[in-house]
Protein backbone atom coordinates (compact mmCIF):
# COMPACT_ATOMS: atom_id res chain seq x y z
CA UNK A 1 0.00 0.00 0.00
CA UNK A 2 1.36 3.45 -0.94
CA UNK A 3 2.42 5.98 1.70
CA UNK A 4 -0.27 8.41 0.49
CA UNK A 5 -3.00 5.81 1.07
CA UNK A 6 -1.61 5.09 4.54
CA UNK A 7 -1.66 8.82 5.32
CA UNK A 8 -5.22 9.30 4.05
CA UNK A 9 -6.52 6.32 6.02
CA UNK A 10 -4.73 7.35 9.21
CA UNK A 11 -5.77 11.01 9.12
CA UNK A 12 -9.42 10.26 8.27
CA UNK A 13 -9.58 7.74 11.10
CA UNK A 14 -8.01 10.27 13.47
CA UNK A 15 -10.55 12.94 12.52
CA UNK A 16 -13.35 10.47 13.31
CA UNK A 17 -12.29 10.59 16.97
CA UNK A 18 -14.09 13.96 17.14
CA UNK A 19 -17.37 12.01 17.17
CA UNK A 20 -16.50 10.68 20.61
CA UNK A 21 -18.82 13.43 21.80
CA UNK A 22 -21.66 11.08 20.87
CA UNK A 23 -21.10 9.56 24.31
CA UNK A 24 -22.55 12.73 25.78
CA UNK A 25 -25.68 12.39 23.67
CA UNK A 26 -26.62 9.26 25.59
CA UNK A 27 -26.70 11.26 28.85
CA UNK A 28 -29.47 13.46 30.18
CA UNK A 29 -29.03 17.21 29.95
CA UNK A 30 -28.76 17.54 33.74
CA UNK A 31 -26.01 14.91 33.84
CA UNK A 32 -24.11 16.67 31.07
CA UNK A 33 -24.41 20.01 32.84
CA UNK A 34 -23.11 18.54 36.09
CA UNK A 35 -20.18 17.00 34.27
CA UNK A 36 -19.34 20.08 32.19
CA UNK A 37 -17.30 21.99 34.82
CA UNK A 38 -15.16 18.93 35.45
CA UNK A 39 -14.65 18.37 31.72
CA UNK A 40 -13.74 22.05 31.30
CA UNK A 41 -11.18 21.66 34.11
CA UNK A 42 -9.85 18.53 32.42
CA UNK A 43 -9.63 20.36 29.10
CA UNK A 44 -7.72 23.23 30.71
CA UNK A 45 -5.18 20.81 32.12
CA UNK A 46 -4.91 19.03 28.77
CA UNK A 47 -4.26 22.29 26.91
CA UNK A 48 -1.62 23.42 29.40
CA UNK A 49 0.08 20.04 29.25
CA UNK A 50 -0.23 19.87 25.48
CA UNK A 51 1.58 23.19 25.17
CA UNK A 52 4.34 22.69 27.73
CA UNK A 53 4.84 18.92 27.63
CA UNK A 54 4.28 18.19 23.94
CA UNK A 55 4.46 21.13 21.53
CA UNK A 56 7.31 23.09 23.13
CA UNK A 57 9.55 20.07 23.91
CA UNK A 58 9.02 18.83 20.35
CA UNK A 59 10.05 22.25 19.04
CA UNK A 60 13.23 22.35 21.13
CA UNK A 61 14.10 18.75 20.26
CA UNK A 62 13.78 19.43 16.55
CA UNK A 63 15.12 22.96 16.27
CA UNK A 64 17.07 23.65 19.45
CA UNK A 65 16.44 26.28 22.16
CA UNK A 66 16.24 29.25 19.79
CA UNK A 67 14.75 32.51 20.99
CA UNK A 68 12.74 32.73 17.77
CA UNK A 69 10.61 29.78 18.77
CA UNK A 70 9.67 31.45 22.04
CA UNK A 71 8.84 34.61 20.13
CA UNK A 72 6.38 32.49 18.15
CA UNK A 73 4.98 31.21 21.47
CA UNK A 74 4.29 34.79 22.56
CA UNK A 75 2.93 35.57 19.09
CA UNK A 76 0.45 32.72 19.39
CA UNK A 77 -0.71 34.03 22.76
CA UNK A 78 -1.02 37.62 21.52
CA UNK A 79 -2.78 36.58 18.31
CA UNK A 80 -5.49 34.80 20.25
CA UNK A 81 -5.84 37.74 22.63
CA UNK A 82 -6.49 40.01 19.63
CA UNK A 83 -8.80 37.46 18.05
CA UNK A 84 -10.84 37.17 21.23
CA UNK A 85 -11.05 40.94 21.54
CA UNK A 86 -12.52 41.05 18.04
CA UNK A 87 -14.90 38.18 18.75
CA UNK A 88 -16.08 39.89 21.94
CA UNK A 89 -16.78 43.06 19.99
CA UNK A 90 -18.69 41.12 17.36
CA UNK A 91 -20.50 39.20 20.07
CA UNK A 92 -21.67 42.39 21.77
CA UNK A 93 -22.76 44.15 18.57
CA UNK A 94 -24.43 41.30 16.69
CA UNK A 95 -28.21 40.94 16.89
CA UNK A 96 -29.14 38.22 19.34
CA UNK A 97 -25.54 37.70 20.34
CA UNK A 98 -26.49 37.44 24.00
CA UNK A 99 -27.93 34.01 23.27
CA UNK A 100 -25.22 32.81 20.89
CA UNK A 101 -22.00 30.86 21.40
CA UNK A 102 -19.30 32.57 23.46
CA UNK A 103 -16.03 33.71 21.83
CA UNK A 104 -13.93 30.98 23.45
CA UNK A 105 -15.82 28.36 21.46
CA UNK A 106 -14.55 29.83 18.21
CA UNK A 107 -11.06 30.09 19.66
CA UNK A 108 -10.99 26.44 20.66
CA UNK A 109 -12.06 25.42 17.14
CA UNK A 110 -9.32 27.56 15.56
CA UNK A 111 -6.68 26.28 17.98
CA UNK A 112 -7.82 22.69 17.53
CA UNK A 113 -7.77 23.14 13.75
CA UNK A 114 -4.17 24.37 13.87
CA UNK A 115 -3.24 21.56 16.24
CA UNK A 116 -4.86 18.92 14.04
CA UNK A 117 -3.22 20.31 10.90
CA UNK A 118 0.17 20.04 12.61
CA UNK A 119 -0.72 16.57 13.85
CA UNK A 120 -1.57 15.60 10.28
CA UNK A 121 1.85 16.72 9.11
CA UNK A 122 3.51 14.73 11.90
CA UNK A 123 1.54 11.61 11.03
CA UNK A 124 2.16 12.09 7.31
CA UNK A 125 5.90 12.52 7.86
CA UNK A 126 6.04 9.40 10.02
CA UNK A 127 4.36 7.28 7.33
CA UNK A 128 6.96 8.56 4.86
CA UNK A 129 9.56 6.88 7.06
CA UNK A 130 7.72 3.54 7.24
CA UNK A 131 4.22 2.16 7.89
CA UNK A 132 5.41 0.79 11.25
CA UNK A 133 6.62 4.20 12.46
CA UNK A 134 3.44 5.76 11.14
CA UNK A 135 1.19 3.37 13.07
CA UNK A 136 3.11 3.97 16.32
CA UNK A 137 2.85 7.73 15.79
CA UNK A 138 -0.87 7.42 15.07
CA UNK A 139 -1.56 5.56 18.32
CA UNK A 140 0.46 8.12 20.30
CA UNK A 141 -1.52 10.94 18.69
CA UNK A 142 -4.82 9.13 19.29
CA UNK A 143 -4.02 8.79 23.00
CA UNK A 144 -3.66 12.57 23.04
CA UNK A 145 -6.71 13.30 20.87
CA UNK A 146 -9.33 11.29 22.77
CA UNK A 147 -9.27 13.35 25.99
CA UNK A 148 -8.75 16.56 24.04
CA UNK A 149 -11.77 15.99 21.80
CA UNK A 150 -13.95 15.20 24.81
CA UNK A 151 -12.73 18.39 26.43
CA UNK A 152 -13.34 20.43 23.28
CA UNK A 153 -16.88 19.07 23.01
CA UNK A 154 -17.47 20.02 26.64
CA UNK A 155 -16.21 23.55 25.98
CA UNK A 156 -18.53 23.99 23.01
CA UNK A 157 -21.52 22.85 25.06
CA UNK A 158 -20.45 25.07 27.94
CA UNK A 159 -20.21 27.97 25.49
CA UNK A 160 -23.79 27.65 24.31
CA UNK A 161 -23.65 25.31 21.31
CA UNK A 162 -26.28 22.64 20.74
CA UNK A 163 -25.05 19.06 20.99
CA UNK A 164 -25.44 18.32 17.27
CA UNK A 165 -23.84 21.58 16.17
CA UNK A 166 -20.95 21.01 18.60
CA UNK A 167 -20.34 17.54 17.16
CA UNK A 168 -20.36 18.79 13.55
CA UNK A 169 -18.14 21.80 14.31
CA UNK A 170 -15.68 19.66 16.27
CA UNK A 171 -15.53 17.17 13.40
CA UNK A 172 -14.98 19.97 10.86
CA UNK A 173 -12.10 21.25 12.97
CA UNK A 174 -10.68 17.73 13.22
CA UNK A 175 -10.73 17.33 9.43
CA UNK A 176 -7.82 19.78 9.11
CA UNK A 177 -5.63 16.81 9.96
CA UNK A 178 -6.22 15.43 6.44
CA UNK A 179 -4.73 18.33 4.42
CA UNK A 180 -1.89 18.44 6.96
CA UNK A 181 -1.04 14.84 6.19
CA UNK A 182 -1.36 15.35 2.43
CA UNK A 183 0.86 18.44 2.59
CA UNK A 184 3.53 16.41 4.40
CA UNK A 185 3.36 13.82 1.63
CA UNK A 186 3.68 16.49 -1.07
CA UNK A 187 6.52 18.38 0.56
CA UNK A 188 8.28 15.34 2.02
CA UNK A 189 11.29 15.87 4.21
CA UNK A 190 11.78 19.44 2.97
CA UNK A 191 8.71 20.74 4.80
CA UNK A 192 9.71 23.15 7.57
CA UNK A 193 6.81 24.53 9.60
CA UNK A 194 8.37 24.11 13.02
CA UNK A 195 7.44 27.64 14.04
CA UNK A 196 3.76 26.61 14.03
CA UNK A 197 4.34 24.32 17.01
CA UNK A 198 5.18 27.11 19.51
CA UNK A 199 2.56 29.32 17.86
CA UNK A 200 -0.10 26.67 18.57
CA UNK A 201 1.31 26.27 22.10
CA UNK A 202 0.73 29.99 22.67
CA UNK A 203 -2.87 29.52 21.48
CA UNK A 204 -3.44 26.69 23.95
CA UNK A 205 -1.91 28.58 26.88
CA UNK A 206 -4.10 31.61 26.18
CA UNK A 207 -7.31 29.57 26.00
CA UNK A 208 -6.55 27.60 29.16
CA UNK A 209 -5.34 30.55 31.24
CA UNK A 210 -7.68 33.28 30.01
CA UNK A 211 -10.93 31.46 29.32
CA UNK A 212 -11.14 28.03 30.91
CA UNK A 213 -9.45 28.35 34.31
CA UNK A 214 -11.50 31.45 35.24
CA UNK A 215 -14.62 29.34 34.62
CA UNK A 216 -13.67 26.79 37.29
CA UNK A 217 -11.60 28.63 39.89
CA UNK A 218 -14.61 30.06 41.76
CA UNK A 219 -16.30 26.87 42.94
CA UNK A 220 -19.33 27.11 45.22
CA UNK A 221 -17.95 24.62 47.77
CA UNK A 222 -14.56 23.20 48.86
CA UNK A 223 -15.60 19.78 47.59
CA UNK A 224 -16.40 21.14 44.13
CA UNK A 225 -13.15 23.11 44.09
CA UNK A 226 -11.26 19.91 44.90
CA UNK A 227 -13.01 18.04 42.09
CA UNK A 228 -12.14 20.81 39.65
CA UNK A 229 -8.51 20.77 40.74
CA UNK A 230 -8.21 17.01 40.42
CA UNK A 231 -9.87 17.08 37.01
CA UNK A 232 -7.39 19.78 35.96
CA UNK A 233 -4.52 17.73 37.36
CA UNK A 234 -5.82 14.60 35.60
CA UNK A 235 -5.63 16.38 32.25
CA UNK A 236 -2.00 17.29 32.93
CA UNK A 237 -1.01 13.86 34.23
CA UNK A 238 -2.66 12.00 31.37
CA UNK A 239 -0.73 13.95 28.74
CA UNK A 240 2.44 13.69 30.83
CA UNK A 241 1.94 9.92 30.82
CA UNK A 242 1.51 9.94 27.06
CA UNK A 243 4.72 11.94 26.72
CA UNK A 244 6.69 9.60 28.99
CA UNK A 245 5.37 6.40 27.44
CA UNK A 246 5.59 7.42 23.80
Amino acid sequence: MSSLLWILMATLLMSAIAWIGLIALAMSESTVRRALPHLVAFAAGSLIAGAFLHLLPETVERGGPRIGYFVWLVAGFVAFFLLEQFLHWRHEHAVGAMHGPTPVTYLILVADGVHNFLGGMAIGGSFLVSPEVGVVTWFAAAAHEIPQELGDFAILLHGGWSRFRALVANFASALTIVPGGVLAWVMGQELDVLFLLPFAAGNFVYIAASDLIPEIKHAISPGEAALHFFAFLAGILLLLGVRLVF
